[in-house]
């Protein structure tokens, strides 16, 4: 058993050489040493209310600025740490599979050169070939997918950042094992009466890691510096996502940079959906956003928060729920307005009800009808803008 565990050590392997590693690790520290000295800092200021009050908010400002900074430079150095020492498992290919994939491919005008295949730490497969066509027509990267699964015996498909098409040069082709569940999404919305623009933005996409996100964000007030506001708050957690921050250390930072703007109060609230598609597991993020519900047949699950928009203070904390998603489910994340339009404040009792109705299977017709029993209640009225996202999830 020993041995096994030892050759199973022995065949993991790193993405980045190591000299490169021991650079990212020493940035990673240095980081770290910066987050101490600033720490250092806040614990030798001594915040007591001075005779001069203005003097006492700047210093606790630039308290509290401190201890952000502190935060943020340790998340860094978390990222650094985690891409250096990320690690892959690699298994050696027979060379009667090289030769079945090499016959495979020529058939299909392209010639292998080099075939990898490593186990991410999530425990699933990813290949690296090195392939250039013969043909002068293009080829579509899924067909390439279909060949590569048919000899592996598992469903693959070609990396979501990767060509769509397949170079007559050699190059390293990466596809990923194709995941349990699919999601399809639906989106429907009314601008409030009186304005061109909505105040709400939203955002779906997929991860590489194979995880489905959908952001919801509803800027404070209505029109232009509303949808000015919720588009910043929305495209921020992106990047901010993208780059390795665990969302709730990119919530802190939107939140402080919102916050600095001080009397102009640019609030905005924040609701994050992410599924994982090869296990099913679902996170919900929720900062002032408004209820979200899971539809199951004909049950329905409410999820509520309590908290406050983004920008209103200099720290903040997420609400954070997780469900375990099943074929066939639902997932219905609204705006306040959409709850707002019902009758004498019922919105969050009388939807679980409404949702549970609705016998549509599609996620467009399912957010579309939800949007027509809001306008109806509210007698066509559009108070404040309206916004209902439906994800569908799948084996």
């Amino acid at each position: 058993m020993r041995k096994q565990i030892e050759i199973k050590d022995a065949n993991r392997i790193t993405m980045i050489p190591e000299y490169g590693k021991q650079r990212l690790l020493g940035y990673a520290e240095s980081f770290r040493d910066l987050a101490e000295l600033f720490e250092e800092a806040q614990k030798e200021e001594i915040c007591k209310e001075d005779k001069d009050r203005q003097e006492y908010l700047w210093q606790k400002k630039l308290y509290e600025s401190r201890g952000l900074l502190a935060d943020h430079l340790k998340e860094m150095a978390r990222i650094m740490s985690h891409v250096a020492q990320e690690t892959y498992q690699y298994h050696p290919v027979a060379e009667r599979k090289y030769r079945q994939m090499a016959h495979c491919l020529k058939e299909a005008g392209i010639l292998l050169k080099n075939f990898l295949v490593l186990e991410n730490e999530d425990g699933h497969l990813e290949l690296c070939l090195m392939m250039k066509t013969q043909l002068q027509e293009n080829i579509v990267m899924e067909d390439v997918a279909a060949c590569i699964s048919e000899v592996m015996d598992i469903k693959i498909r070609a990396s979501k950042n990767g060509p769509l098409f397949m170079a007559r040069e050699w190059c390293t082709y990466r596809f990923v094992e194709e995941p349990e569940f699919h999601i399809l999404t639906g989106f429907a919305k009314a601008v409030k009466e009186s304005e061109k623009v909505s105040g709400d933005n939203h955002s779906f996409y997929e991860t590489e890691q194979g995880k489905v996100v959908a952001i919801l964000s509803d800027g404070m007030g209505s029109g232009e510096k509303a949808c000015e506001e919720s588009e910043k708050v929305i495209e921020m957690m992106e990047r901010l996502m993208e780059a390795g921050f665990r969302k709730e250390a990119a919530i802190q930072i939107i939140n402080g940079a919102l916050a600095a703007g001080g009397q102009e109060q640019n609030m905005s609230t924040l609701d994050i959906c992410e599924v994982n598609l090869y296990t099913g597991a679902c996170e919900f993020v929720k900062v002032g956003a408004a209820c979200t519900y899971i539809k199951r047949e004909h049950l329905v699950d409410r999820l509520s928060a309590r908290n406050l928009p983004l920008g209103l203070f200099q720290q903040i904390e997420p609400e954070i729920m997780n469900r375990q998603m099943e074929d066939g489910d639902y997932i219905i994340m609204l705006s306040d307005g959409v709850l707002d339009a019902l009758e004498q404040g019922i919105g969050e009792e009388i939807m679980p009800e409404v949702i549970g109705r609705i016998t549509h299977t599609n996620p467009g017709e399912i957010a579309g009808q939800i949007l027509s029993y809001c306008l109806c209640q509210s007698k066509g009225q559009v108070r404040d803008d309206m916004s209902v996202l439906v994800m569908g999830v799948w084996r």
